[in-house]
């Protein structure tokens, strides 16, 4: 990394500090009086030394108590204050990091969640955040601290005796080589370490979220495997970060053994030419000693700060990602619309491949559009577009004229109501899960969804009925339970224009009846698009398409499909005579 990328990362974290800068001053005050609180005890060597020890005043033992109490009262209150505030700053600003990482990432358009797995960003807001803590807590309080008291005990001994003083102080730059070095490893290592950590991460995660399939198909062996496969890279390379780690340590104290002695002997010799007493001697001993314990904590600091530096690039990374789908500068808001949906000849690819190919679709308000054919035909994609996961690559999406590029996402989302093929529910209440899109609706708005999805019956059947946590993704209930209550979270939306994406492909046969006469209902006047492959559920569409390869291949009412005895019969045969068969 270049000099004027970590100064970039330093202004940063600091920013982030700024809003707490009384408490850090405040802190940075009590530091003063630790640093001070060091210095003023190796001053007080020399006095113990040639008036109690050397010349027998035992007047002034009396007072020695009184000072060393003194003393230790101060010093401890002054840490006190100034570990909690530093550390309140810290823990605020690591607050404030976390929530606009966190707002950053549900921000994010939907391709970077597709090239990004859910463990990996998992990992960056967790696990690399944490790591950026100890640089605005626990690396704050050490430095403040282990900086004044070293400040403070360099400059009482270059007071007591300057050439002692420079002997022992070339030991401090003569190790800023080493330590900056160990310091590049440990954050190289920390940050391939952390990159391992989101691979381990991403493991767990997909474990938790597939534990059904894993348990069908008694692969927990295998799966086991993978996961110590993973953890054993991420333990190899925090290895490697703990050994270099653990060579600072010795390396300062080979160095400050060098400085110690060096002192220790021109001292003594001092001594016994009669040049200085005892009590001068050991002063400067014990302020130079003194010296060299914040010097090694300093070290350790730098070596914990390298690998928070190393979380803080993946963090800031994060949060340089820009958007792929943003509003436009000048962006209005779309107002209640009549549910008109134009598609003009709109392509789109994920990749390289076009997923749709020279697209045009109209929807009059109030119409019932189906959207069939194999998979991989684009019909998902024309819901994506129109919620605007994605923008097309070429021709443009309109509602109500409005081209949807040029109107805010949140007022084109208030629009819309979707039910997805992938029922995801949160690990709330059912009431708060049918209220998701309207948290203003009434308890008897939330009840009449349900009864219109077929979903109050078993709901009421349930240990505290509407107020039963469901469990993470829903996992308490049937996949057709999760689909009817996502039904009525899409009822209690009652946006203009509706979204149905397999809507009803986890239902069995008698709540599909119900639910289909249930979204018959909900249908009138509004603008429906449906998604399904079981054709007996869009038979009543107003409209359908057929689409293969991305274009639309036929188009028509079902009586009128299948009298053309193209793709769309085809399809209905091959469902219906399986069914017979």
């Amino acid at each position: 990394m270049s000099d004027t990328a970590k100064k970039n990362i330093y202004l940063r974290l600091v920013a982030y500090a700024a809003p707490y800068k009384w408490r850090i001053a405040l802190s940075m005050v009590a530091s003063l009086l630790v640093g001070g609180s060091d210095a003023l005890i190796a001053y007080l060597v020399k006095p113990f030394i040639d008036e109690m020890i050397v010349a027998g005043n035992m007047q002034l033992a009396k007072l020695v108590p009184l000072l060393v109490v003194g003393l230790a009262a101060t010093k401890g209150a002054a840490r006190f204050i100034q570990m909690y505030y530093i550390r309140y700053a810290g823990q605020g600003a690591i607050q404030d990091i976390r929530n606009q990482l966190y707002g950053h990432l549900v921000r994010l358009s939907m391709p970077f969640f597709v090239r990004h797995s859910s463990g990996t960003v998992m990992s960056r807001v967790l696990n690399d955040v944490n790591l950026m803590q100890s640089v605005l807590s626990d690396v704050l309080v050490t430095l403040l601290r282990e900086s004044t008291s070293m400040i403070a005990l360099v400059a009482y001994a270059f007071y007591a005796d300057w050439k002692m003083a420079l002997m022992a102080f070339v030991v401090i730059p003569a190790s800023a080589g080493p330590a900056a070095a160990i310091g590049r490893k440990i954050k190289t290592f920390s940050r391939r370490g952390q990159s391992a950590m989101g691979e381990v991460t991403k493991s767990l995660e997909q474990t938790l979220s597939g534990i059904k399939v894993i348990k069908a198909f008694g692969t927990e062996r295998e799966e086991e495997e993978q996961f110590r496969r993973e953890n054993a890279g991420f333990f190899r390379l925090i290895c490697k970060t703990f050994r270099y780690d653990a060579a600072s340590s010795p390396i300062i104290e080979v160095l400050t053994s060098i400085g110690v002695a060096t002192v220790l002997w021109y001292g003594l010799y001092r001594v016994g030419s009669g040049d200085m007493t005892k009590g001068e001697l050991f002063s400067i001993l014990a302020a130079i000693l003194l010296m060299y314990s914040p010097l090694k904590r300093l070290t350790r600091v730098n070596n914990v700060f390298q690998q928070a530096l190393g979380a803080a690039e993946r963090v800031f990374e994060m949060l340089d990602h820009e958007p792929e789908v943003v509003d436009a500068p000048d962006a209005i808001e779309m107002p209640l619309c009549r549910g008109e949906v134009r598609f003009e000849q709109v392509t789109f690819a994920y990749e390289d491949e076009p997923v749709l190919r020279d697209f045009s679709l109209v929807a009059p308000p109030g119409q019932v559009i189906a959207l069939v054919g194999p998979s991989g035909a684009g019909k998902s994609t024309v819901i994506s577009l129109l919620n605007r996961f994605y923008d097309p690559q070429q021709g443009r999406v309109l509602i109500d004229g409005y081209d949807i590029r040029k109107v805010t996402q949140e007022s084109l989302h208030r629009n819309l109501s979707l039910v997805d093929q992938e029922t995801f529910l949160f690990h709330r209440s059912i009431r708060d899960n049918i209220r998701y899109g309207r948290p203003e609706a009434t308890d008897d708005e939330v009840v009449e969804a349900a009864r219109k999805a077929c979903a109050d019956e078993f709901i009421r059947q349930l240990p505290n009925g509407y107020d039963t946590q469901i469990g993470d993704r829903g996992v308490r209930l049937s996949g057709g339970q999760r689909q009817r209550i996502c039904i009525a979270r899409a009822i209690l939306r009652n946006a203009p224009i509706l979204l149905l994406d397999e809507a009803t492909s986890a239902l069995d046969t008698e709540s599909e009846s119900l639910v289909q006469q249930a979204l018959v209902n909900l249908m009138q006047g509004r603008t429906t698009f449906v998604i399904a492959h079981r054709l007996s559920t869009v038979m009543h569409a107003d409209r359908i398409l057929v689409l293969d390869q991305g274009r639309v291949v036929e188009a028509g009412s079902h009586q009128e499909l299948l009298g053309r005895d193209g793709l769309y019969r085809r399809l209905y045969d091959m469902q219906f005579k399986d069914g017979e068969a």
